[in-house]
């Protein structure tokens, strides 16, 4: 007995295969849907952020500002700060870059306002760790306002105790540097002219925006469902 004939002497396993399918085909519609309006807000963020980027410089923000500082609305932009380097107070935290593998130097600047802000100077390759200059005085650090990386990297967890760090998680460093009144934030300092070692400027900035790829495959597939369904009918 062929397949349709043993559903046309069972209409509730039709029925029930249908209504699997419809349930199935519209979580998929929604699906395709909801990844349609995710790539327009990404749209949206790619041409706020290259705004920001080339945007006159601004003062990084006081501490008034900082319980509203967020990724959505303040990463990468164009900012400056001037102060006293904390040059014994280090942080190198593992990256990887175009450069190849090594070490991110966050340093702190006690700000002319007063509060403190860390600084990414740049990336030292993992054999000239030894060979990065101390900073001394004040400086006048300009680049992009980058927010903290909390708790870790992809699969691996900060560990202060070894000085061992994966992402750039603000609280964690301040605490495990005796640094108060750190903004929640760091900058990520551009390329000074002759400066060697560490080397900034390297900010990658890439959102992915594969959300119509994403959308594409749902419709497919809720395409593929809704076939399988008429196809039932049709033989019944």
């Amino acid at each position: 007995m062929t397949q349709a004939g043993e559903l046309s002497r069972s209409p509730l396993k039709l029925i029930l295969l249908c209504t699997i399918a419809g349930v199935l085909a519209a979580g998929l519609l929604a699906l395709g849907v909801w990844q349609l309006e995710r790539r327009v807000w990404k749209l949206d963020l790619i041409q706020k952020i290259d705004q920001r980027v080339g945007a006159p410089l601004v003062d990084v923000p006081p501490p008034s500002a900082w319980p509203s500082i967020n990724a959505s609305n303040d990463a990468y932009r164009h900012v400056r700060a001037s102060g006293e380097w904390l040059a014994d107070r280090d942080t190198r935290v593992q990256a990887v870059t175009a450069l190849g593998g090594g070490y991110w130097l966050m340093t702190p600047l006690r700000t002319d306002a007063g509060f403190v802000v860390l600084v990414n100077r740049g990336f030292v390759a993992a054999e000239n760790k030894a060979a990065v200059p101390v900073p001394q005085g004040r400086a006048e650090v300009t680049g992009l306002l980058r927010v903290t990386e909390p708790k870790g990297g992809f699969l691996r967890s900060n560990d202060p105790a070894a000085e061992r760090w994966f992402s750039r998680d603000i609280a964690a460093i301040a605490q495990a540097r005796g640094l108060t009144d750190v903004a929640p934030y760091f900058i990520d300092a551009a390329a000074v002219p002759g400066q060697l070692l560490p080397v900034g400027g390297l900010t990658v900035i890439s959102l992915p925006n594969s959300h119509l790829v994403y959308a594409i495959t749902w419709f497919v597939l809720a395409a593929m469902v809704i076939g399988f369904a008429v196809r039932l009918l049709r033989r019944d």
